[in-house]
């Protein structure tokens, strides 16, 4: 079974009042590369005890793309730092965390060959995240 936590980015036709966010600049995430990140949403699968948080990160894709190996400290810290504090309230952990970029939004499960992606897969130990070869 899968369930899906958060939302997908739409874009707003209406004006925003001074003072407001939208639920993108709420999803803000600060990453050490400095590239904008925003939270897309979180899929929990029991079968394989696997939790992914997905990330739009449009800098990964267009003219000028972020390669791998530029986001990959990015992708650590999401895990460390976003992702395991939202598994804390848990009776158990999952046995793997899988952090993904997307340049642009990509239902999960859909080939998107035209829009750049980027996988790492950790393992929940000792309060941090293990790095784990796919």
């Amino acid at each position: 079974m899968t369930r899906v936590i958060g939302f997908g980015i739409l874009a707003l036709a209406t004006a925003i009042a001074p003072g407001q966010t939208t639920a993108q600049e709420e999803s803000a995430v600060a990453v050490p590369s400095g590239m904008p990140v925003t939270f897309y949403d979180s899929l929990w699968d029991s079968a394989s005890s696997t939790e992914r948080f997905r990330f739009l990160a449009p800098r990964i894709g267009g003219d000028m793309p972020m390669d791998f190996a530029a986001v990959s400290p990015d992708m650590q810290h999401l895990c460390d730092s976003f992702a395991l504090p939202r598994l804390g309230g848990r009776d158990k952990l999952p046995a793997l965390i899988v952090i993904s970029l997307m340049a642009e939004p990509v239902a999960f499960g859909d080939p998107a060959p035209g829009i750049p992606q980027y996988f790492e897969a950790y393992s929940p130990k000792g309060g941090i995240c293990a790095w784990e070869a796919f």
